[in-house]
Order: C-alpha cells, then sequence, then structure tokens
C-alpha cells in the first residue's frame, strides 16, 4: 500500500478508527488485535487494543488473541480487518443473526469464504490454538472441524447491496475507488505503492 493500512487517511478518521466506529454501531465491546509495535490511531475509550503473542501467524493468531480476552465476557464475535472502510454495521448484524446454533458463520460468495467478516463462537478458541500450534494458519482448516454456517449472497445483499462489506482495501487503486464509493477525496499525498517497512 506504501504506509500502514490502519493509519490511512479516510475523510475525517484515519481507516481503522473508521472500521471500529462502524463496527461499534453493530456489537459491543470491541476488541483491536494488532501486531507487536504496530502503529495504531487513536481510538475511542473502552476500545480494548491487544497485539499478537507471535509474529508473523496471520489472522488466526489474531482471532486467538481477541477471542481469548473476550471469554466469559461475549458468547461470539465478529472478526473483520481494518481495510474495510466501506462496512455496512447492518451486514455485521445479519452474520450475527445466522451464526445462531453455529461454531461459525462466513459469508461465502463467488466460490470464496470470507473469514474476516465472519463471527466466531468463543468456544473455537481450542480448535484455533490447536491449528496453530500445528502450523496450520489459514481459517479455512477451522470451518472443516467445527459447525460452520456458510452465508450465501442472497442472505446478506438485503442489508448490503453491493457487497461492499467484504471488500478490502489491498492497494492503491483500491483505496482511491473505496473514497470515490463514501464521496470523499483523495488526501493530498496518496500511497503510492510498497516502501521499505509499510505493511
Amino acid at each position: 500500500m506504501g504506509r500502514p493500512k490502519a493509519t490511512l487517511p479516510f475523510g475525517p478518521e484515519r481507516m481503522l478508527q473508521r472500521v471500529v466506529r462502524l463496527v461499534g454501531q453493530a456489537v459491543e465491546p470491541v476488541v483491536v488485535v494488532a501486531a507487536a509495535g504496530q502503529e495504531l490511531p487513536e481510538l475511542p475509550p473502552g476500545v480494548g487494543v491487544l497485539r499478537d503473542r507471535r509474529p508473523d501467524r496471520g489472522p488466526l493468531e489474531g482471532m486467538a488473541v481477541g477471542l481469548r480476552a473476550l471469554a466469559g465476557r461475549v458468547e461470539a464475535a465478529f472478526v473483520t480487518a481494518c481495510d474495510v472502510p466501506l462496512l455496512v454495521p447492518s451486514l455485521v448484524r445479519r452474520v450475527v443473526e445466522l451464526a445462531g446454533g453455529y461454531d461459525a458463520a462466513v459469508p461465502h460468495v463467488g466460490g470464496l469464504d470470507h473469514p474476516l467478516a465472519a463471527v466466531y463462537h468463543t468456544s473455537v478458541l481450542g480448535a484455533i490454538e490447536a491449528l496453530l500450534a500445528a502450523d496450520r494458519l489459514r481459517p479455512a482448516w477451522l470451518f472443516d472441524q467445527v459447525r460452520t454456517r456458510r452465508i450465501a449472497a442472497d442472505e446478506l445483499q438485503d442489508v448490503d447491496p453491493g457487497l461492499e462489506s467484504l471488500a478490502n482495501v489491498n492497494g492503491p487503486a483500491d483505496y482511491l475507488a473505496a473514497l470515490a464509493r463514501s464521496g470523499l477525496e483523495p488526501p493530498d499525498e496518496p500511497p503510492v505503492g510498497p516502501r521499505e517497512g509499510a505493511c
């Protein structure tokens, strides 16, 4: 991207601030899991900030840290990434609703699971820890081990017609397109591509 996604300007906010705000309109509490030493923008009071225990373990590591912190406080958690600025709170609520009776509920669109737009019961923590211990770091392996509800596109499109909640900002073109779809102007110096030390 050319700079850390979490701190990218998105209107009056940074991208992570926007995602936290949108998630917080649908569920609470909100917990952010970041890499050790990762720079984060200022977040609202009450938002928990946790750090990965081990580096370079992908989303499963963050999920394990977050679910451990939430165990005993909630039954399940909606998990997302910091780079989904078009997230629709009503889609979060819909996925939570459809997760009832399952260990996980994941949108399955275009033949692909979207594990970072999914709900996980805190009881899957043991299965996640076992996958991490075996160096099996893909969330798809979790879905094979727990009772998973795959959610079709047509179960979500009444609350998010374009399924923009599933659109990650993976590069400068995606970032500029997301700003435009939100009616926002790009910053004076948009990202221009990878630089050393940027994620």
